[in-house]
């Protein structure tokens, strides 16, 4: 494929098709849906980042087909995994912005009213897998519904860990919560021992679910919390980036480099883990984000989507075009490509 466009709501459609079309020749695959919240169209080495370290992912890449040319379904969070669960435009659903929004009561024009969940009424891409024979499991974040009635765990996922209503780990000293460092505060992940990083954690609990179920096909949507702010990394990573920050490249923050970089090392722990139980050729593994690069209004800005446009929350290419990697098993993309 050349150049490749695709809206990420047709996932939906990809997830569920393939492995009907598998399904007749072999086992049924599975399937793993990796979702990076906000990551940039170049956060990744292999799309040209000329800062970020992401050797695991790049290597991932050679295995599928890379997506030049993907577009998330809208600018910010909610709208998007709302159309990754249903195959449904934002527009469809009546889920158009991030749940719960901002409240700017002085504005002079107000934003229209949204759907702040996901309805029970539609499909979910769980609800079909598991209709099919599979078993289901959501780990990380989900941001689908402030009331648990709309979590994970009554869309169709038998497992939920650490997905409930809020977009991002919550850091409150007064309050004791420390962000991506435990204690989390988080209702559906128990807190783990002093000094754990959540998404390592999230790498973690894939690995164990994967070992757990790989008696059946399973579908596994994991939705990492990274890399959104509030901006924390090991110290160690930040300190390694710090070393290698030059003026002169467009790529500059340090601790959202290390922020990458955990992500490239969960990534590469749960290709890891199914590759060592023989799993790894007959899984389907997807890896996107859910809007473009969050780049801030603040002296030190997070990341840079050039030569893209702004980033994530505007309306220019840098707020909806993501990086998107799909490996399949052999007879759906029977050639090898590194990118699209």
């Amino acid at each position: 494929m050349k150049n490749p466009i695709i809206p990420i709501s047709s996932l939906s459609l990809l997830c569920v098709t393939s492995p009907a079309i598998i399904a007749q020749q072999q086992q049924k695959p599975n399937v793993v849906l990796i979702v990076v919240d906000d990551m940039g169209w170049k956060d990744l080495g292999v799309y040209g980042s000329d800062f970020h370290r992401t050797p695991q992912i790049d290597n991932f890449a050679k295995d599928g087909v890379q997506f030049t040319n993907a577009y998330s379904a809208c600018t910010v969070s909610s709208p998007t995994r709302a159309a990754l669960m249903t195959g449904k435009y934002p527009a469809k659903l009546h889920l158009t912005d991030w749940i719960e929004g901002h409240k700017m009561p002085k504005a002079k024009l107000q934003v229209p009213d949204w759907t702040m969940y996901l309805p029970h009424s539609e499909t979910t891409l769980a609800e079909v897998f598991k209709a099919n024979g599979y078993a289901t499991a959501h780990i990380g974040k989900w941001h689908l519904g402030e009331d648990e009635k709309y979590w994970p765990e009554h869309q169709g996922f038998d497992i939920n860990i650490g997905g409930w209503r809020t977009g991002s780990p919550t850091l409150d000293k007064k309050k004791g919560l420390n962000g991506y460092f435990v204690p989390y505060g988080n209702p559906r992940l128990k807190d783990g021992p002093v000094g754990e990083y959540l998404d390592e954690r999230l790498a973690n609990e894939a690995c164990s679910y994967i070992q757990q179920s790989q008696s059946k096909p399973f579908f596994l949507n994991l939705w990492f919390y990274n890399v959104h702010t509030p901006l924390q990394a090991r110290q160690e990573k930040i300190d390694k980036y710090k070393a290698l920050v030059d003026s002169t490249k467009l790529q500059k923050n340090p601790t959202y480099a290390a922020m990458v970089e955990h992500i490239d090392d969960a990534v590469g722990k749960v290709i890891a883990q199914l590759k060592s139980l023989g799993l790894y050729d007959n899984t389907i593994i997807i890896l996107t984000s859910d809007n473009g690069g969050l780049i801030s209004n603040t002296k030190q800005k997070v990341t840079n989507n050039a030569p893209l446009r702004h980033g994530k929350g505007e309306r220019y290419e840098g707020g909806v075009r993501v990086p998107l990697i799909i490996k399949s098993v052999q007879q759906i993309l029977p050639s090898k490509s590194k990118s699209g």
